[in-house]
């Protein structure tokens, strides 16, 4: 799922983290992404990958329902829409933009 935030004048790390994602270094590529986890364990998590410019973030969501399973082949787990997820990006997307405007002073 796909979800863009226009003038977010805050960097995507700062508003993931006020909204419950940590970051995530991938040992295999070294690619930096965000995650949520909705237990205890590792998985299921809600996993994000964003990307900034000075107008724009772009987040795209899904959710590992476990760990992906690398060989010869790229299997993945991952859901990119289903209620879910969908309610997931709404939660987020309400949020970002929650703190985009207290940021401002919007919200008094």
């Amino acid at each position: 799922m796909k979800i863009v935030i226009n003038q977010p004048n805050d960097y995507a790390r700062n508003l993931l983290r006020g909204c419950s994602y940590a970051a995530f270094t991938d040992p295999r590529t070294g690619q930096e992404s965000f995650v949520r986890r909705l237990t205890g364990d590792f998985y299921p998590r809600f996993h994000v990958y964003a990307e900034e410019n000075d107008k724009q973030l772009v987040i795209n969501l899904h959710l590992d329902q476990k760990k992906p399973s690398y060989g010869e082949t790229h299997a993945h787990s991952g859901e990119y829409d289903g209620e879910i997820v969908e309610q997931e990006g709404r939660r987020l997307q309400q949020e970002i933009e929650y703190l985009i405007k207290e940021r401002r002073g919007e919200n008094d």
